[in-house]
């Protein structure tokens, strides 16, 4: 069993860890205040690769490993979780499932433009009445000669705005129990019925836009269907493994900033004669961040390493997230304890990991749902 990085990994990771220190730290204030990603960083991923890093060559990408992914997805969130986010939605949630079920064709029309940045991919599960229970998704897609006529609405959808495709999941055959009979569609935001609504103003990643797409008489090609006809929620369920590994390793770089930032900030900060690392309250705070972080982070590493063997990795991923979420939740809470006050204020960057944090606990599924798939995974 190895627990360390080889070569390869390593040289990744500081090509990520360098580009979050000189690109992503600074701004990172400014993401979130303007609620917008500078377009200097889009282009700063595009010259590393980044944005293909599991696309295969002959498409363009890096042809790298799941694990590679989150080794560089720990490194950009521990910068900016608006940009990690962003990154993690377009190579977990598109590129992904694009190269494991797409078509030579489907991939030869979009991968490329994946994988150097020059479209961004969105993922439309998630409707207002269909949230942990996707299944119940609402949205239809009606043959029509040569093509399929799609009309419901999405919510949530993260880089909606910005994206070059959409991957939409609608219903395609009523007949059916409601877990089958929903088909997989590669939709272009330019077609024709194809709306984006509302911006989320959102508690924090407010640098990713989450907005709602909406779909009324949209014409898209059946040659654009993904996979199999009714078949694609088993897609979608194959994809969300893949995103939970990727939101781990979020949830892990978050976790990871606020342990630097009380490591910092205890050295500094001086009470009763000494600085406050000195004092055992705030050592311990520091080992178990240090101590639930480390933990995650070797969840992380196991889920990746069973996809990327294509073997079955849904209870790990769900452990992985379950475990990666509530650590950088509880690194965010002790962040700001030690921070005190000051911590509360936009003095420091503690209030904006506090607010980031807590979304990896809610999207890609709950932890609620992790904890069901974990336990369904037991009993069965």
């Amino acid at each position: 069993m190895e627990f360390g990085l080889t070569e390869e990994l390593e040289l990744i990771q500081r090509l990520a860890r360098d580009f979050a220190e000189r690109e992503l730290i600074p701004r990172a204030a400014r993401h979130d205040r303007e609620e917008k990603i500078d377009p200097e960083v889009f282009q700063g991923l595009a010259e590393l690769g980044m944005w293909g890093l599991t696309v295969p060559e002959e498409f363009g990408g890096s042809g790298l490993s799941n694990l590679a992914l989150c080794v560089v997805l720990e490194e950009i969130n521990r910068g900016c979780a608006s940009t990690g986010v962003t990154l993690s939605v377009h190579n977990s949630l598109v590129c992904a499932p694009l190269i494991k079920f797409g078509t030579q064709e489907q991939k030869a029309a979009w991968l490329p433009r994946l994988a150097t940045g020059e479209i961004l991919g969105a993922y439309c599960l998630t409707e207002p009445n269909s949230g942990s229970d996707a299944a119940a998704l609402t949205t239809r897609a009606v043959k029509d000669g040569n093509d399929y006529i799609i009309d419901g609405t999405k919510i949530w959808v993260t880089s909606g705005s910005l994206a070059g495709l959409l991957i939409v999941y609608a219903r395609t055959n009523s007949s059916l129990p409601k877990a089958q009979g929903i088909s997989a569609f590669l939709v272009d935001p330019k077609t024709a019925g194809v709306r984006i609504g509302k911006k989320e103003m959102k508690c924090g990643i407010r640098g990713s836009p989450a907005v709602e797409v909406l779909l009324s008489g949209a014409r898209v090609p059946a040659k654009n269907l993904l996979g199999t006809l009714d078949r694609g929620f088993q897609i979608a369920l194959d994809t969300l493994d893949g995103g939970r590994i990727g939101i781990a390793s979020q949830a892990i770089g978050i976790g990871r900033a606020c342990l630097d930032a009380s490591i910092k900030y205890s050295k500094e900060r001086e009470q009763f004669g000494k600085t406050i690392s000195h004092f055992q309250a705030i050592q311990w705070k520091l080992a178990d961040m240090s101590t639930r972080l480390d933990g995650a982070r070797l969840l992380v590493l196991r889920a990746a390493c069973l996809r990327d063997k294509r073997l079955p990795c849904g209870p790990a991923a769900a452990q992985a997230k379950l475990a990666a979420s509530l650590a950088a939740n509880f690194a965010a809470d002790e962040c700001l304890q030690i921070h005190g006050g000051a911590g509360y204020t936009d003095h420091f960057q503690v209030e904006r990991l506090f607010r980031d944090a807590r979304i990896t606990e809610i999207y890609e599924g709950a932890t609620d749902i992790q904890r069901l798939v974990i336990a369904r995974s037991l009993l069965a």
